[in-house]
């Protein structure tokens, strides 16, 4: 097939599914995907001042699984505890409250809605970044003295709306009978992304910050953003950040070092060569999470 043709098709399916996508969310006719109850839980739980370690405990128990890879991973070398981690009290013991809360919000969504049939790899890609994103996030936030846990959220969901897309593109027929290419969800992933994770986040009744973070992470946007947790611009720098890390970032060190957003952070090169040499740190931290 010569290049002409291909483009051809790609325009011709784009064509057909942006007006029904659009039309989809415009209107709210579309059934998103639930946040899971145990992340659901895990969500109002964190967010509960009189929270403590056994409702976590007891709340994680209720999925088996859930449990088995939360145990799983604060026994990795990531984490590296000083001797096996055999309960979950002892892991909450050992990683803090909020800790554990993240990891088992982060280990339910990915379980649910990163779940889609056909696109496994090019899906997983899409949570290697989100994690590797949270977690940037919260080396930031640690550097300015804001909320790391908030940061981490911010950054795990701040695409969220990319599976939201390709879950109500779901119930479009692609043009060959079979499924819709992987390019053309691309586009429609940078198109409406935005549009579909402010529904989800709606929908999930995410936290305020999250959903400004959702809405206003990129780099021309995150000024608009009001929220004190700074998750927009927090979120804006740790996305660059984990696209360097994944190897999917088209910049190169010296022009990561010079964005406008590491300006308005205040960060001092030191700042940024701290961040950027956590590099193998984060990369290993991802994949604890998706082995």
């Amino acid at each position: 097939m010569t290049t002409s043709s291909s483009a051809c098709l790609f325009e011709e399916e784009l064509a057909a599914i942006r007006p029904a996508l659009e039309k989809k969310l415009t209107l709210g006719e579309v059934d998103l995907p639930l946040l899971p109850v145990v992340a659901h839980q895990v969500l109002l739980l964190s967010g509960d001042p009189n929270a403590d370690s056994s409702k976590l405990s007891a709340l994680i128990q209720q999925d088996q699984a859930l449990a088995g890879q939360i145990l799983r991973i604060a026994n990795s070398p990531a984490h590296a505890p000083r001797s096996p981690i055999v309960s979950l009290q002892q892991a909450i013991a050992w990683l803090g409250l909020n800790m554990l809360a993240g990891l088992a919000f982060s280990v339910s969504v990915q379980s649910w809605v990163f779940k889609t049939t056909g696109y496994e790899q090019a899906v997983r890609e899409l949570w290697r970044h989100a994690l590797a994103t949270g977690l940037y996030g919260k080396e930031i936030a640690r550097r300015i003295r804001h909320n790391v846990e908030n940061a981490f959220l911010c950054g795990l969901l701040h695409q969220i709306g990319q599976p939201a897309v390709l879950h109500v593109t779901s119930s479009i027929p692609p043009l060959d009978g079979t499924r819709h290419s992987w390019p053309v969800l691309e586009k429609l992933f940078e198109e409406f992304h935005v549009q579909a994770g402010v529904a989800l986040g709606e929908a999930w009744k995410l936290p305020e910050p999250v959903k400004e973070t959702i809405r206003y992470f990129p780099d021309h946007l995150y000024s608009q953003a009001n929220s004190p947790t700074r998750g927009a611009i927090i979120t804006c720098l740790a996305d660059h950040l984990a696209a360097y890390a994944l190897g999917t970032s088209e910049l190169c060190e010296e022009t990561l070092r010079n964005l406008p957003v590491v300006q308005d952070l205040n960060f001092y090169p030191e700042d940024m060569t701290a961040l950027l040499e956590q590099k193998e740190s984060i990369q290993h931290n991802v994949e604890c999470f998706l082995s």
